[in-house]
Formats: structure tokens, sequence, C-alpha cells
């Protein structure tokens, strides 16, 4: 990691302890602290890390993005940061004017939505932040486009494993397209690589809490954490976050210098988008049975991160 990608993930870092603390955000009533985090991104350049100086970026690498992340994960990001980067990197990447404010994008399953002669229709289902977003990005095949969110009829989602998704739906939208280099495949590799520096920081954050609680948590008369079986779980746990540390790390660099082209390329963004799910699935479950079952209820912090790396 250079050391200018370091200095932005401290101040990233500085940003989510200061203003979005998981456990203050768990205890709060309201959605309040929401503007002030999202302004507080948005005047450190870190919504739009990616895009060139000529669209009001920051101009930053893949790499240092990714890092930004990863970073986001370890808080359990509670607002739309990837998306809006991901959304802004697709529109300038097709040389579209990228709007202000939150972005989304319209996930893209084959055949849910339709960009024909201007417009735009079918459904998007389980879209991150779909709510709340003030536009969605679509792909389909090689084209991008960008429409207002408040065009689509939107359903919140009932269960929410995290992201606050929405399906959205389109009915002759009229939208303005361009081709997008590399296509929709360019795009799922750029966002499996993302989810899975996301999944990376929060199953570091899942380790550090649960480190703790069974440091503090008594049975027996000795501390959990002194037990031989415990102690054999938490190094299960440090071994899947190293994992998905190697993986997601070796992919955002990969990215970072051969780009989205090559069979190199794609067998690192696959691997680590395995290896991270895997780490997941792995991570949660040593986790929740380490804290029994106060690691699921609301009011613990631990439930803000696994619902996250299983949605």
């Amino acid at each position: 990691m250079s050391e200018d990608t370091a200095m932005i993930a401290e101040a990233t870092a500085r940003i989510f302890a200061d203003l979005a603390d998981p456990q203050t955000v768990n205890a709060a009533r309201d959605d309040a602290w929401i503007g002030p985090l999202w302004q507080a991104l948005e005047e450190a350049g870190l919504t739009r890390a990616w895009l060139s100086d000529a669209n009001g970026g920051a101009g930053l690498d893949w790499a240092t993005g990714f890092e930004i992340l990863r970073v986001s994960g370890h808080y359990a990001c509670p607002v739309p940061l990837a998306e809006t980067l991901l959304a802004g990197w697709v529109l300038e990447a097709a040389g579209l004017a990228v709007p202000d404010g939150v972005l989304t994008l319209a996930p893209m399953r084959r055949g849910a939505l339709a960009l024909s002669g201007g417009s735009l229709s079918g459904t998007a289902r389980s879209v991150a932040h779909g709510a709340g977003a003030e536009h969605v990005v679509v792909v389909a095949g090689d084209l991008a486009g960008v429409v207002a969110a408040s065009a689509a009829t939107a359903r919140q989602r009932e269960t929410d494993m995290g992201g606050e998704r929405a399906d959205l739906s389109f009915d002759a939208v009229p939208v303005h397209t361009a081709p997008l280099p590399g296509g929709a495949s360019g795009l799922q590799m750029m966002g499996a690589t993302a989810r899975a520096c996301q999944i990376t920081g929060a199953l570091e954050s899942a380790l550090h809490i649960t480190t703790e609680y069974t440091g503090e948590r008594e049975a027996f008369g000795r501390k959990i954490g002194k037990f031989q079986a415990v102690q054999q779980k938490l190094a299960q746990l440090a071994g899947e976050v190293a994992a998905a540390l190697t993986a997601s790390g070796s992919a955002a660099d990969t990215l970072g210098t051969d780009g989205l082209g090559g069979d190199a390329a794609f067998l690192e963004v696959a691997s680590a988008k395995i290896r991270c799910g895997e780490a997941a699935e792995a991570g949660v479950a040593i986790a929740h049975q380490a804290h029994g079952a106060i690691g699921w209820t609301s009011d613990y912090v631990l439930q803000r991160f696994t619902r996250r790396m299983l949605g």
C-alpha cells in the first residue's frame, strides 16, 4: 500500500469513526446522522474518488478506491458509498454526465431491464439503497444510462440484509445512453472486487468484536477466550480474515495494474469474490457461535456486520 493510499484510508476511517460509529448508529432512534456523514464524505472527495478532475473528482487510482471500500466495510458502511463510486465510474467511462448526489446501480440480471429506442423498461430487483438514491445508473449489454430515481416506482424489500434494498420498476422512461467500454462484464468485475473488499473490512471488525467479547465473557469461572475450543475457533476466524484480505487485495492490485481485460484479471476477481464469500459464511458462523444468541439481537452491533456480509 502506498503512503498516499494509507493516508486516504486513515482519513476515511476518521470520518466513519466520528460520524458513523457502528454502535452509535445501531442505537440511533432516527436517521439524523446520515446527512452529516454523507456531507463529510462528499467534502473529502470520497464519493467521487474515481472520477477525473473534469467531473469534479479526486482522480484516485482503483487500488486506493478499493481500500476506501475496505475501510467502509470495517465500519459497516450504512450509506451508498460503493454504489456511488461505481455508478460514477460507469458514467464517466461511457462519456455521460455524472450527476451530483447519491447514486446507485441497478442489478444487471439478464432480461430484467431493456434499453431500447431511448427508453428504459422493466424491473430491477433488490437495488441497494434504491429507495434513497437520487439517480439510478443502468447497464444493459454494452450500453449505460442514468435516470432519476423519481422516475421509477419503488417497492421496499420486506427482508433487508443491509443496504436498504428496493425493487425499482420503469415504464418506458426516457433515458440517454452511451456505449460502456467493457460492457456489463467490466462493471461486474469492478462490483465483485468492491464487494470483496467490503466483506474483508466487515470480517476484520467481526474478528475484533468477537475477540473482545470472548475476552470479557465468563463461564465456569473463566473467560471463555481461555478455553481451547474457543481459541481454536478464533484462530479459524483469523485465518478466514487473512484469506479474504489476501484475495481481495490481490484482485484490487491486479485491476489497478492490468485493467479489466485479460484472463489474469478475471481469475483474480473471480477467486476473490468466491474466497471472500466463503470467508464470510465461515466467519459469520464462528462469530455468532462465540457470541451465542446475543449476536443476532438488534441492539448488539455484531449483526450490522454479519447481515451485510450475507446480504
